[in-house]
């Protein structure tokens, strides 16, 4: 794992430490890597309450109660269905910040709409619009899977807590 990667979350966690916030996880195409980036921090527990690895579409169905039809119509791979996952789990989890990510990490899988490195992020937070965002990072699976923990993580430092 990268040093920005144990960087970002360590700040993060500081800020929602001191915020008395916290925050649940819906990853599909990080596989739990963002989980497991916060929770490689010390006093993780805090803040983090749960994290779900939703990596079909019958596992976004299931555990979060996504939609079928919203899958079938926008896409796993879709700012709708980002949207989706991080205000269940926000909501699921009662956590602050509900965090997702859902995209094609390649090599395959891709098409000329939603090429390999698509991603979207978003970020839910209750009483407030839930942020959504597309990144677009095609330099391989390990490289993608970092890429897009490191901008959720950026992002919620940054603009969010």
């Amino acid at each position: 794992m990268s040093k920005s990667l144990d960087t970002f979350a360590a700040a993060l966690l500081h800020k929602l430490c001191l915020s008395s916030q916290t925050i649940a996880t819906a990853e599909s195409c990080t596989g739990g890597l963002l989980a497991h980036t916060v929770t490689n921090v010390s006093g993780a527990s805090a803040v983090f309450l749960e994290g779900v690895i939703c990596y079909s579409n019958a596992a976004k169905v299931r555990l979060l109660d996504l939609d079928p039809d919203l899958i079938a119509k926008h896409g796993a791979v879709s700012a709708e269905v980002a949207q989706a996952m991080a205000e269940a789990v926000q909501k699921k989890s009662g956590a602050t910040f509900g965090l997702a990510t859902t995209g094609i990490a390649g090599p395959s899988g891709g098409d000329g709409e939603k090429p390999v490195g698509t991603v979207f992020l978003a970020i839910a937070q209750a009483d407030q619009p839930t942020k959504v965002w597309k990144e677009f990072f095609p330099e391989g699976r390990l490289v993608f899977k970092e890429k897009t923990v490191t901008q959720i993580l950026h992002f919620l430092l940054m603009e969010v807590v």
